[in-house]
């Protein structure tokens, strides 16, 4: 009997295994975002400067130099954290001083955009400009696995010069982040648009 009823087991064990359903592993999944509601608030500071930004953000001072270490001094960093999000917008602000230093800041901006290309699939380049408010600049789109998905800079191209750069603090896949980075975008290019020289 006993015998009998390990075979049993084990013809069942064996018939469970067998079978010709193939198994295809599913893709990683990701956890649900839950995106807060588009408002917006005025920038006002002792900065030359104003814009709107999203009320989620915090804006304040960055004691770290990472963007154009050689040209930023560490007054003139700020951080707009999107903390819900993980996400940083680095700014810096330079005066320019000469057409050399303004030359060099946007050399700075082009290379530290272009930095990205290791990982990145393409980079796009568009111009800003919005001649009411004297605001001129370069919007660069990086598109692939990089680590800053968006940078920018902007200028009254006389004597102010600001530069920005987002990055998650995760590693870069773009299609984990793509809907937050659809999303900061839009808080972004709202920057960008109400962005005014004193």
């Amino acid at each position: 009997m006993r015998i009998f009823a390990v075979l049993i087991i084990g013809l069942l064990f064996f018939s469970a295994c067998g079978g010709s359903n193939d198994y295809s592993p599913k893709p990683r999944g990701y956890f649900r975002i839950v995106l807060p509601k588009k408002e917006y608030r005025e920038f006002v500071s002792n900065y030359p400067f104003t814009f709107k930004y999203p009320v989620y953000a915090v804006i304040e001072k960055d004691t770290q130099t990472r963007i154009a270490p050689k040209l930023v001094s560490m007054t003139n960093l700020l951080n707009m954290q999107f903390k819900q999000l993980n996400g940083t917008l680095h700014l810096s602000y330079e005066t320019i001083t000469s057409k050399k230093v303004f030359d060099e800041l946007v050399e700075d901006a082009h290379k530290l955009a272009f930095k990205n290309t290791v990982k990145a699939t393409d980079i796009d380049q568009g111009n800003i400009s919005i001649p009411a408010h004297k605001v001129y600049g370069i919007y660069y789109t990086i598109g692939g696995n990089a680590a800053s998905s968006v940078q920018f800079f902007l200028t009254d191209s006389v004597k102010n010069y600001m530069r920005g750069a987002l990055y998650f603090n995760t590693e870069p896949r773009l299609d984990s982040i793509q809907p937050v980075l659809n999303f900061v975008k839009q808080d972004i290019n709202m920057m960008i648009s109400s962005f005014k020289w004193k």
